[in-house]
């Protein structure tokens, strides 16, 4: 089974150091990040959407809240 290396804080950028310690620091894990960081280029890119996304500023939270509803319903996921 193939691997991906997880990225050492001394290889990882300062923006995204700074985001891991943040994480850490409240006790999350930070794999995932360390895995993407082994493409820089495309990590900076998904999070230029994703973080704006995750926090409601880029679409409304009641839209979200929409969408996360008409996905379960696709998924027959009624609880």
């Amino acid at each position: 089974m193939s691997r991906i290396k997880l990225k050492e804080d001394h290889e990882l950028s300062q923006a995204t150091l700074q985001t891991v310690k943040a994480i850490e620091a409240g006790g999350g894990d930070t794999s995932t990040l360390r895995g993407l960081a082994n493409r820089q280029d495309m990590f900076d890119a998904y999070f230029k959407f994703y973080m704006p996304a995750r926090e409601g500023t880029t679409i409304s939270a009641q839209l979200i809240e929409l969408v996360r509803l008409r996905i379960a319903r696709h998924n027959d996921c009624f609880t």
